[in-house]
């Protein structure tokens, strides 16, 4: 029994009623034992204070359309989700409530900010989930993690304890990103870096005991010259050798440095020196390390000058470059400014300017955990695509640097360390212990510091599933079988996973990484509030439908090229969605009283046009096959379109109208059956790009169904019984003539009402055969009243003609065209066969490829340049006839 379809899709009223049925009946769950091939992703977990951008829809999109394909396809998928408790953001977005009740979180003291925090996530986190919903999340929902629930926590606590014992994780004093006002370490991804412009200033250094010769060197920040603790030259330069292990004296503050020799100065660089602050810069850190060098840390933890400051203590960072430059000055120390561009990092959160600072921290040994990391890739067992970003994680990989860990603020994993203030021993321990490990005193404070939030996200693709717990989830799912993600977290989350996975699972967290690229907007702009061209994805759900939004992003998502994105691009999928829906109003207007249950394609006769259609459906379903399992989204959504406009839509349904309207009863029913077929598995094909309007389609057609929902409905494989090729390449001949007339048509501008005389002139009976069998289509298609078809025709003076093969189509004009505007336009077609020609000859005057080419392909060309040859002869000889009509 069909249901009749509204007139216009109206997509919200359709998307809100079929996500609550889905959700509400368990589709999205998956089994933790089942004979069904298992098929798991990990959602990358967004922050809790987050809210859907483009990225975002991008990501969860592409995840979305591998989860439905491969649930169709008869495997049992696990979608996991789950948010990021995202420490420094969260903890930020409580403290500015407080702050807007004029306290701070010392006035709540830790655990009750921390009880603050929690009841701020009950109340208010958590919104993206109910707007990954409006994007058609299938999500597991039923297994939402939190990486703060409590079997993370267990988790992560594990983790720690784990790696602690086995010497993997350390405190040491060393170089981090902080923030002075968060007053917290952070991650190099935590750290946004902003091109400003700055100024480089140029200081002598006095050469001790050597009066008036001086060592300059360049600087953006003068205020750390406070910590210099040497300068530094290339072995190589001769322009500073006999100074090497010489003393310089640092200006203002009077102590004697030692001028050493590294090869980290560039020696075409500036002057070829540069000044040493182990304690506030990076580079210098590891030179420090080389030569021994004191590291003087001259700023606490608000960036305020500290006593190693001597006369400048007490002062703000920038206010004291501002009188450390003024006094250079003074002193005649100052040689010169230049204008400088350069890049200043800040905090991702309240933008302060960030500051290399010597720290106590906790870091993770990573060299031995990351061996493995790096070769599973190499060997395959992971793979990463687009295979460019390949080389990117070994690079990172084979330079890796310790993980600092640690973090100065209270919302997060506490470290579960334990300080004994009687011995100074360490205790670290899954429980709370009541004494030292060490001495048995009592006395124990444990660290106030939390875990990084990349800690917990790197045990994500197994602690959702259960572990330490060896739980059916855990069996079933693990290894995950892809992870999409975006390229700026491939080292900060990717690689991590790919460390702890190997480690405490002894297998990789997932089979491929899917690297997807940026959205930007239509100029190719990075999106940005300050540029004002942001892009809000429930903006456009709102304005044109999730299934639209949706296919564009597929349509868009080409392996390795930035999406360009402008609302006119949506409005067309928009379009789309309409042309979707409208088909298949006219198919179920075509259906009434018709039921294909026990029809069987061997019991049908089928037309040229109906094999046509079949064949290429099943090329559809081949390429959606073979360019879904590559990740090549765009090829997908590209061949779906067009099987969908140019072939459904715009060929079969006219094709068809001839066996709907005038066939005897038995045509009629198995044309109604073929078009009842074709758009049934045209919405299967469809239906995980563009979830909604299939299922809402699919529920109308006619037939018993085996399944609820076309969610779980089987996807449409290549199937070698509708294999046409012979039929389909017959039929786009017939097409071509019947394009050919269309074109004659809309050159001479004669009104689609009109019919008109056509005589097709055959150079083979094989085409006058085929010409003959199908004229039914061509007289219905075209419009044409009176259609001769036969061989060696000669064309009648005052005709327009068209080649399709070894066809020529005459359309007589008399009474029907504009003899002016025909010479123009075959003058038009000349021309442009005319470039053609050349481009084929030069082609094949060229040693290089005549001789070099594969003689079929140099075959090849050479028919491709004697039919288009013979084309201009036609076209010529029709112009010198229009030319006699004047």
């Amino acid at each position: 029994m069909t249901r009749e379809l509204a007139k216009g899709y109206e997509p919200h009223d359709v998307e809100k009623r079929w996500y609550a049925e889905w959700e509400g009946k368990g589709y999205f769950h998956a089994a933790a034992t089942s004979d069904k091939k298992p098929y798991s992703i990990v959602i990358p977990p967004p922050n809790v204070t987050g809210a859907l951008h483009m990225g975002h829809a991008l990501n969860n999109t592409l995840q979305d359309i591998l989860c439905r394909w491969k649930r169709m396809q008869g495997y049992n998928v696990l979608w996991m989700p789950g948010t990021d408790h995202a420490g420094i953001a969260t903890q930020n977005v409580v403290e500015r409530q407080l702050a807007a009740e004029g306290k701070d979180r010392h006035d709540l003291g830790r655990e009750e900010f921390i009880e603050r925090v929690w009841k701020w996530k009950a109340e208010s986190g958590g919104q993206i989930i109910g707007q990954l919903k409006r994007l058609g999340a299938s999500c597991d929902w039923e297994r939402e993690r939190f990486t703060m629930d409590e079997g993370l926590s267990t988790a992560v606590r594990t983790v720690f304890v784990k790696l602690y014992e086995d010497g993997l994780i350390y405190r040491d004093n060393r170089l981090i990103n902080w923030c002075p006002r968060c007053h917290t370490a952070l991650s190099d991804i935590e750290v946004e870096h902003e091109d400003k412009k700055g100024h480089l200033w140029h200081i002598r250094y006095p050469v001790t005991g050597q009066p008036g010769t001086f060592l300059v060197v360049a600087t953006t920040r003068p205020e750390t010259m406070l910590g210099d603790t040497a300068v530094a030259v290339h072995p190589g330069d001769e322009r500073y050798k006999h100074l090497i292990g010489k003393m310089v004296t640092l200006p203002l503050i009077g102590r004697e440095i030692p001028v050493v020799a590294d090869e980290y100065v560039e020696l075409e660089f500036g002057t070829g020196v540069v000044k040493i602050t182990p304690a506030h810069d990076f580079n210098d850190f590891e030179v420090g390390l080389r030569h021994g060098l004191d590291r003087i840390n001259v700023f606490d933890e608000s960036g305020i000058v500290n006593a190693a400051g001597h006369q400048y203590e007490g002062m703000d960072r920038f206010a004291a470059r501002t009188r450390i430059v003024a006094e250079l000055e003074a002193a005649g120390l100052l040689e010169k400014i230049d204008d400088h561009a350069m890049s200043v990092g800040g905090c991702y959160r309240c933008k302060t300017v960030v500051e290399p600072y010597l720290s106590l921290q906790w870091y993770v040994k990573v060299a031995p955990l990351a061996e493995r990391a790096l070769d599973a890739v190499k060997s395959g067992k992971t793979r990463i695509l687009p295979k460019q970003w390949e080389n990117t994680y070994y690079d990172w990989m084979e330079n890796i640097r310790d993980w600092c860990i640690s973090r100065q603020i209270w919302w997060g994993h506490r470290i579960p360390a334990w300080f004994c203030d009687h011995c100074d021993h360490i205790t670290v321990s899954m429980e709370t212990p009541s004494k030292c490990s060490q001495c048995g005193s009592d006395e124990l404070r444990q660290e106030t510091d939390v875990l990084d939030t990349w800690f917990s996200s790197a045990l994500w693709p197994f602690s959702t599933m259960g572990w330490p717990e060896q739980t059916g989830e855990l069996k079933t799912f693990y290894p995950t079988a892809c992870l999409v993600t975006g390229f700026d977290i491939l080292f900060f989350w990717v690689a991590r996973m790919m460390m702890m996975g190997l480690h405490f699972m002894d297998k990789v967290p997932f089979t491929d990484v899917y690297i997807h690229a940026l959205v930007r907007d239509a100029q190719g702009q990075k999106m940005s509030k300050s540029k004002g061209n942001v892009i809000d994805p429930l903006t456009i759900i709102e304005q044109y439908g999730t299934d639209a939004f949706r296919f564009t992003l597929a349509a868009f998502a080409a392996q390795g090229r930035d999406i360009k994105l402008a609302e006119e691009r949506i409005a067309g999928y928009r379009n789309f969605c309409n042309k979707v829906w409208n088909a298949a109003r006219f198919t179920l207007m075509n259906l009434e009283g018709f039921n294909p249950d026990g029809m069987r394609f061997e019991d049908l006769e089928l037309t040229q046009g109906d094999k046509w259609i079949l064949h290429r459906l099943n090329e559809a379903a081949r390429i959606v096959d073979e360019t879904l399992s590559g990740y090549r989204y765009n090829e997908s959504a590209m061949a779906l379109y067009q099987f969908t406009w140019s072939e459904f839509c715009d060929w079969y349904l006219e094709l068809s109208k001839q066996d709907l309207y005038n066939g005897t009863a038995e045509r009629k029913q198995h044309a109604r059956f073929v078009l009842w077929y074709v758009l049934e598995n045209l919405l299967r094909l469809l239906h995980p790009f563009m979830p909604f309007i299939t299922e809402e389609i699919w529920q109308a057609l006619p037939g018993s169904k085996a399944t609820p929902t076309i969610m779980q409905a089987d996807y449409p494989a290549p199937s070698d019984h509708l294999n046409f090729a012979g039929a389909a390449a017959d039929m786009e001949r017939v097409m071509e003539v019947i394009g050919g007339i269309r074109n004659i048509r809309g050159e001479m501008e004669v009104p689609p009402s009109k019919q008109i005389a056509v005589i097709l002139s055959c150079d083979s009976a094989e085409s006058l055969r085929l010409m003959k069998h199908n004229e039914g289509y061509i007289i219905s298609l075209a419009r044409v009243s009176d259609l001769a078809i036969g061989q060696a025709i000669e064309q009648p003076a005052d005709a327009s003609i068209q080649v399709a093969g070894d066809i020529q189509i005459y359309v007589p004009l008399k009474g029907l065209v504009d003899v002016a505007a025909e010479e123009e336009r075959l003058l038009k077609e000349i021309a442009k066969i005319e470039k053609e020609i050349e481009m084929f000859s030069k082609k094949l005057e060229s040693p290089a490829f005549v001789d070099r080419a594969p003689a079929e392909i140099v075959a090849k060309e050479r028919q491709k340049l004697a039919e288009v040859n013979g084309k201009k002869l036609v076209l010529e000889e029709s112009l010198d006839k229009i030319r006699k009509m004047k």
